[in-house]
């Protein structure tokens, strides 16, 4: 029977010998650590910026990981700093400058008003709530795993989750919606 010590350091072997197969993970990664950091800063440019963030943490701290669940572990460390950044702008507000730079955002085929209402009642959301309906919900991880990602009790995890489903059943409800049918 091996130790957890042993565990870890053939992790840390495991990772050390494979040093493309790493880089490979985390660039598979990608597309879900940008949903999950959109979801949490609730900007795209903001959520770009707390993305590449976690890239080069998790890059940069690549020795520290054991080779257990990578997936687990960068998203443990893009809430980390997104909670980080939260507390950090609470202390020192900055100041808005005009969104107006004569940017053209991306299109999508999707239903603009749809897409619209959608956002607004994810950012509706407690950042505690939406952290862990993205998780559960979009990114697919078992209750146990957010609990300990986020460190906290798993009861704690399901009504979070009970309470961000409710409350975004609630926002887009039909009646929400004018109806825009002909008359017969």
């Amino acid at each position: 029977m091996s130790s957890s010590r042993d565990r870890m350091s053939e992790g840390a072997e495991a990772n050390a010998a494979a040093p493309d197969r790493f880089e490979e993970d985390v660039l598979a990664l990608m597309p879900a650590l940008r949903r999950y950091s959109r979801s949490l800063v609730r900007s795209d440019p903001d959520g770009e910026d707390l993305l590449q963030d976690c890239v080069e943490k998790v890059l940069a701290r690549r020795a520290q990981w054991r080779g257990v669940n990578l997936r687990a572990w960068a998203f443990t460390i893009m809430t980390n700093l997104s909670r980080n950044r939260h507390r950090h702008t609470a202390l020192h507000p900055q100041v808005e400058l005009d969104d107006d730079l004569g940017l053209q955002a991306e299109t999508y085929e999707s239903d603009p008003l749809e897409r619209s209402r959608l956002e607004r009642a994810l950012n509706g959301l407690s950042a505690e709530n939406r952290s862990v309906l993205m998780l559960v919900v979009i990114e697919g991880y078992r209750y146990q795993d957010v609990a300990d990602m986020l460190a906290i009790p798993i009861g704690t995890v399901m009504s979070r989750l009970s309470r961000a489903r409710h409350q975004l059943a609630e926002a887009m409800k039909d009646d929400n919606v004018i109806s825009m049918r002909r008359p017969k």
